[in-house]
């Protein structure tokens, strides 16, 4: 999962994407980019780490341009290496630079269509192998100057090559600012503008919370297969540009990745967090009707507004019992197992008095490996409680995640072939509840009803795109699961150490 964010204004827009990857942050944590246009130039810098630290005062004075767009990453697919940081680059044509949350699952066959017509692909990102379709795409017209409708046709023809899911944007040298989503919606962006004396300026993001932070006004989502195209002169372009498309919505945003001041698809996160957390109270007084709980706490802070709802729903007591560290990044996205492990504990610490002597429901939006689960568990006993119970605000996760969130092998996902009394043993938990996944579907489409379905297949195994099957998923196995990823890091940084030898 990644942020994304593009602007066309009418002057300098470094500050402006700036502040909007700040919001973003809770969206990729590993490495952070800013490309700007400037006097038919790009202007880029990108590197490893957090959106405050990746930009100083120098890098800030260099970006200059009224046009242009961020990025801050999490790695599913490739590497964690700066090389792969985006947004990447291409000289031809035009110069086109270009960056994408999501994840295609057609990759392997894409780079080898590429290679095939010469075009170079410098790293195991998908996001440059869309970066080269598109531009080759684009290549195909004899324009100097890009027309909206060519621009168009070149997103048309991407969509019928690419299979999988992606919100992109992309800045085109001389011409303007792109944007498109894939023919499901599955990952989401939405369109803002601003009203200056010099006239409109335009935005496009993964979230509304970065058009809002920024003094933005929502005009509305982009549509699954639909392309934004806005020039350098501020002109809007509108088309949708796939043959069939069918909104089907990641619903893991609504349950964890998306802020809960955001709206997506026109639904309010936090209300559809609230909505979940009535639905799984209800479940909860139903099937343990002569429960012993005492007191309801959430695993801040993503499941803090659905804890408070099953305390109102169950007529209990709510509680704040952990303190999180916010200067800690999110558990569920850092890279490699034992550092999951090591930072849980650095990230929470337990207030004792509000567990001692207590049977306490623990409240998380989800159960990905168990591994923070099972630590917080032990955290909340050596506090003192007597009894220690966990509902979860999803359904169970038995299935890898295709689309951009990195749940990728199954052996990996703790409630893999495991019932629920299974799973409540191996995290050390004296009950275990999840949410239905149709009563999660309806938390979330009560907030839109026009969302006749969403992409859920984390929880069903329901691939939307089709083209998913056993092989694909072995093929990810080998590239994302924890040894294969420290192998290709260590591997990387091995080969940087040579390239440097010698060259200070």
């Amino acid at each position: 999962m990644c942020g994304i964010v593009g602007i066309v204004g009418r002057s300098t827009v470094n500050q402006t994407i700036y502040d909007a990857l700040t919001v973003l942050q809770h969206r990729g944590q590993d490495a952070a980019g800013i490309v700007t246009v400037d006097d038919r130039a790009f202007r880029l810098r990108k590197a490893n780490g957090l959106v405050k630290d990746v930009f100083e005062p120098k890098h800030m004075q260099r970006l200059q341009g009224n046009a242009g767009i961020g990025h801050c990453r999490y790695p599913t697919a490739g590497s964690s290496s700066a090389s792969e940081a985006q947004p990447f680059y291409v000289n031809s044509p035009f110069g086109i630079s270009l960056a994408h949350n999501g994840n295609l699952t057609n990759t392997v066959q894409l780079a080898e269509g590429l290679e095939q017509k010469r075009r170079h692909v410098n790293t195991t990102s998908d996001s440059e192998v869309l970066l080269n379709l598109l531009a080759d795409e684009i290549d195909k017209t004899d324009s100097a100057k890009l027309s909206a409708d060519e621009v168009f046709d070149a997103v048309a023809r991407v969509h019928e090559q690419t299979r999988g899911a992606y919100a992109v944007v992309a800045m085109i040298v001389g011409n303007g600012l792109l944007a498109f989503r894939d023919p499901f919606g599955i990952r989401p962006l939405i369109l803002g503008k601003h009203e200056t004396a010099n006239g409109t300026e335009y935005m496009v993001a993964s979230e509304s919370v970065a058009l809002d932070a920024v003094g933005f006004e929502v005009m509305r989502d982009v549509a699954p297969g639909e392309a934004i195209y806005i020039t350098l002169d501020g002109e809007l372009y509108t088309r949708q540009c796939a043959q069939s498309p069918v909104y089907s919505p990641c619903i893991f945003e609504f349950v964890y990745f998306a802020r809960p001041d955001s709206t997506i698809d026109k639904v309010s996160v936090y209300a559809s967090r609230v909505n979940m957390g009535t639905k799984l109270g209800e479940k909860i007084k139903k099937e343990w009707y002569d429960h012993d709980i005492d007191v309801v706490i959430p695993i801040p802070e993503t499941s803090v507004d659905v804890a408070l709802e099953i305390a109102r729903t169950m007529d209990l007591p709510y509680r704040q019992g952990f303190v999180k560290n916010r200067y800690i990044g999110r558990t569920f996205i850092m890279p490699g197992q034992q550092q999951r492990r090591k930072s849980v504990r650095r990230k929470l610490n337990a207030i004792n008095a509000e567990f001692k002597d207590k049977n306490v429901l623990l409240v998380d939006d989800s159960i990905v490996r168990g591994t923070t689960s099972e630590q917080i568990i032990e955290m909340a006993r050596e506090a003192g409680a007597k009894k220690v119970y966990f509902a979860s605000a999803a359904p169970e996760i038995r299935f890898p995640n295709v689309y951009g969130i990195d749940m990728p092998t199954s052996n990996e996902l703790i409630a893999y072939g495991r019932d629920a009394d299974e799973i409540a043993k191996l995290i050390g938990a004296d009950g275990i509840i999840f949410q239905n996944l149709e009563d999660l579907v309806e938390a979330v489409r009560m907030e839109n009803p026009d969302i006749k379905r969403f992409e859920t297949s984390v929880f069903d195994g329901h691939y939307i795109t089709k083209d998913v099957d056993q092989s694909y998923l072995d093929h990810l196995t080998q590239l994302r699961n924890d040894d294969a990823k420290a192998n290709r890091n260590r591997d990387i940084g091995t080969n940087l150490e040579m390239h440097n030898e010698g060259h200070p």
